[in-house]
């Protein structure tokens, strides 16, 4: 993998404005491969400088632009990403993340809107800024239909849930592991290995 900083930056960037303030200018797009390829770029450039992204570069509500999943190699071990794709304007996926003054905790958000119906799971998140691990797990969801809440309650109480949270491993919950924070754009791996591009809302 040859990509310079110049090249990533710009082709992240690209992707970012192809969907800025609700735009979707497909024809501006990177292909999906060189975007796969410009995020794991992006990925090894962050972990060789060691880059500390500020927890403060990213709060704030994040629309879904692309993502691939992935899973098990058993032939040659480790991860294999799948080829990627543009989540469609037609169902808006986005995060959310807010801070506790003056610390590396906060709340996460994350909702998906299909045709009139809206789910939102929120729960506590804390942030290792040495690692760039954001950790974090659902504990409330509410759905809304026509703008309409139909339902909200609690999911995942107990052990995983509240006043646990704390005291959890990382090891023990979901965690996004950010490795590029744009002027208009964040990207992370997930704890399944997929890579993700947000931008911002």
């Amino acid at each position: 993998m040859n990509t310079s900083t110049s090249d990533f930056t710009t082709i992240l960037n690209q992707a970012a404005q192809s969907v800025v303030g609700g735009a979707d200018l497909q024809e501006n797009r990177p292909t999906k491969e060189v975007m796969v390829n410009a995020l794991q770029s992006a990925e090894i450039f962050a972990r060789r400088d060691k880059l500390v992204i500020p927890f403060e570069s990213l709060i704030g509500e994040w629309r879904l632009c692309f993502a691939t999943g992935a899973k098990k190699d058993k032939q040659r071990g480790g991860i294999k990403l799948g080829s990627g794709f543009y989540f469609p304007k037609v169902t808006p996926a986005s995060i959310a993340f807010t801070q506790d003054s003056g610390s590396l905790t906060g709340t996460a958000t994350n909702k998906l809107i299909v045709a009139a119906v809206q789910f939102k799971f929120t729960g506590p998140c804390r942030y290792l800024g040495k690692k760039n691990l954001l950790a974090f797990d659902f504990t409330q969801i509410q759905l809304k239909i026509l703008g309409a809440t139909i339902y909200q309650g609690k999911i995942r109480s107990g052990k995983r849930g509240g006043k646990d949270f704390e005291q959890l491993s990382i090891a023990n919950l979901p965690f996004f592991a950010f490795f590029w924070a744009g002027e208009h754009s964040i990207a992370a791996r997930g704890r399944g290995g997929g890579l993700a591009l947000w931008v911002r809302d």
